[in-house]
């Protein structure tokens, strides 16, 4: 294939035949498009991340930014490539058309984000960390934050971030330290340190805006204290031209792993006479609106991993099918024609398994991205809730789930590749170092799986929970009638069955008021959890797939057949190992909880 960031076919299928995302063109805010919109959106994406966006992909992260004379060095084919997705409009892909924007719905306009992030991450997090704050903004902010801010944002003329970490202070936010002192003109003035800030500084733009989490004089100790704040980094007159540089810092840059595309900062707010900021919302209440971002952050995180997961697959498909390397196993002549890699059993198999993962987790991400439209536009006000809710449910699953299966397709396709797959001759390993970031940032798996059992699946009372169940339930119902998937139905039940009972015993556990043993296990309440979404979907896909070999649908008998295959190769190889890790969290085994210091 000319490009490999993503199968088209597979694509088109998740879009129009399973999730049918052209109903949303009944929405009158989606009114003016068609598939043909989506479909040259889409299109356009893809040109663009294949021929502005790949090519410097490996430049950069051989040539990573530098700190020179005060400033920040980056190849100027970023520049470039940020420059296109503006001109194009696909930096402003979901915005409204009186701003400049597309109004595509949020799985078109994901999708387009996506085939970015799959041709160059690190370039794309530049535009991604921006659409992310202005929409903060453009959430919580005033009506002047709006227009002096997030239109230049909307526009590319302004970047931004999410200034969140602090050296002392992780994902533990209760214990930021900086500062806000409040003025006289209704301005603030920010200090503290700020660390691992991504495109914390650069010369990409004319301006930086941070979103930046501080504290208030007198603030309430932990979360309830934090404020957010908008700092940026040249500040800008009521006519909307730059005024004086602000008092916002370069400390250093951070040298990373994989991402090394994407500046990684430490900054000092407030060296001098303090930074000035404006308050984004009400007081003390910064964490809950910076969540806004972060959700989307996180939500991007996992599409992200999907695809570095599904352009590393490509490459391994490739690889294996053009490969020739050994003989079938029975074939003892040592004169006979090598086979391509792909004619190895355990070979199919890594594959199969990548294509289980990167197919099964884009599925995922488009989910997200159906509730986000369904929650603003849905017909009734239940349908919107109930989309609502599931979102929040889901969001951790969508963040982690394909941080840590997507990178395991990255790995498996290093594999493939031999001894080839650990060199820098071939692209795969710079995949895999830039995924490996995501089971990371924007929340570790540890706090997305307390986040999940801890809060999310006793949301209203466990409302979206149940909601969720039940939707599995009609899958598992709809499947059982099908001949071809009866087995697959029985293996996602008998795994579905099992994490209910874990999660009813679990929340009795948290109910009895010992959290901590009731949370000692759940990340791997996560992963089970996710495995049993993930499995859900990929049954829907094959209920699909029977639908298309029927000749309803529009692909290839091949594609159909590969898509029955996958959901087999989930359903067998990995839906059982949630039964065993659901028993194991029904026991509420508290061994890693109970290991001492002194033991280790």
């Amino acid at each position: 294939m000319s490009q490999k960031i993503i199968n088209t076919d597979d694509l088109a299928f998740l879009l129009y035949e399973m999730l049918d995302i052209e109903r949303f063109t009944q929405f009158p805010r989606y009114e003016d498009h068609s598939r043909d919109t989506f479909d040259a959106a889409i299109e356009l994406a893809l040109k663009v991340a294949s021929e502005t966006f790949a090519p410097h992909n490996r430049l950069c992260d051989e040539d990573e930014p530098r700190f020179e004379n005060g400033k920040v060095v980056i190849r100027p084919e970023v520049s470039e490539a940020l420059a296109v997705l503006r001109d194009t409009g696909l930096m402003a892909a979901s915005q409204d058309y009186e701003r400049g924007g597309m109004q595509l719905p949020a799985a078109v306009s994901q999708t387009c984000i996506g085939l970015i992030k799959g041709a160059n991450v690190s370039t794309q997090a530049y535009a991604g960390l921006t659409i992310a704050a202005c929409n903060l903004i453009m959430a919580h902010g005033t009506d002047e934050q709006k227009q002096r801010y997030a239109e230049p944002m909307m526009a590319g003329r302004f970047f931004g971030t999410m200034c969140l970490t602090e050296p002392h202070a992780g994902s533990s936010l209760g214990d930021i330290k900086s500062r806000a002192i409040p003025q006289d003109d209704g301005t603030y003035r920010i200090s503290g340190n700020k660390i691992f800030i991504s495109a914390g500084d650069h010369e990409l733009s004319e301006n930086i805006i941070h979103m930046v989490l501080a504290r208030l004089p007198g603030a309430p100790a932990g979360v309830k204290g934090i404020s957010l704040f908008l700092v940026p980094k040249v500040l800008v007159n009521e006519d909307g031209s730059l005024g004086e540089r602000n008092d916002v810092a370069l400390a250093g840059l951070i040298h990373k792993m994989g991402y090394r595309g994407t500046t990684s900062t430490m900054l000092n707010l407030g060296e001098a006479a303090g930074a000035v900021g404006y308050l984004v919302g009400a007081p003390h209440e910064g964490l809950a609106a910076m969540f806004h971002m972060m959700n989307e952050a996180r939500i991007g995180v996992g599409l992200g991993s999907v695809m570095l997961g599904y352009t590393g697959y490509l490459h391994a498909l490739e690889y294996a099918l053009e490969r020739q390397q050994g003989r079938p196993v029975g074939e003892k002549d040592p004169e006979s024609p090598q086979v391509p890699l792909i004619r190895h059993a355990d070979i199919r198999r890594m594959l199969l398994a990548q294509k289980a993962y990167v197919e099964g987790g884009l599925a995922l991400c488009l989910q997200g991205a159906v509730l986000v439209d369904e929650k603003k536009f849905a017909e009734t006000g239940e349908q919107r809730e109930l989309a609502a809710g599931l979102l929040d449910l889901l969001t951790p699953v969508i963040k982690s789930w394909p941080s840590r299966y997507c990178l395991e397709a990255n790995s498996l396709a290093i594999q493939v590749h031999g001894g080839y797959g650990y060199t820098r001759e071939y692209p795969v390993e710079q995949f895999y170092r830039d995924n490996r970031l995501n089971p990371i940032h924007e929340g570790t798996h540890g706090i997305q799986g307390i986040d999940l059992l801890g809060r999310k699946v006793s949301m209203a009372d466990g409302r979206y929970y149940r909601e969720l169940v039940r939707r599995i339930e009609a899958t598992i119902a709809e499947a059982r009638k099908q001949e071809r998937l009866a087995s697959n139905a029985g293996l996602l039940e008998r795994s579905l069955s099992a994490m209910v009972e874990a999660t009813r015993v679990i929340n009795e556990v948290k109910a009895s008021g010992d959290k901590e043993k009731a949370l000692a296990n759940a990340t791997l309440y996560l992963d089970a959890f996710g495995q049993v979404v993930v499995g859900w979907l990929w049954v829907r896909q094959a209920l699909k797939a029977l639908v298309g070999l029927g000749g309803a649908g529009e692909q290839t008998e091949g594609f159909y057949q590969g898509k029955l295959r996958a959901c087999d190769y989930f359903c067998r190889y990995e839906l059982p190992g949630v039964v065993a890790t659901a028993e194991l969290l029904q026991s509420v085994d508290s061994t890693a909880l109970d290991m001492f210091d002194e033991a280790f």
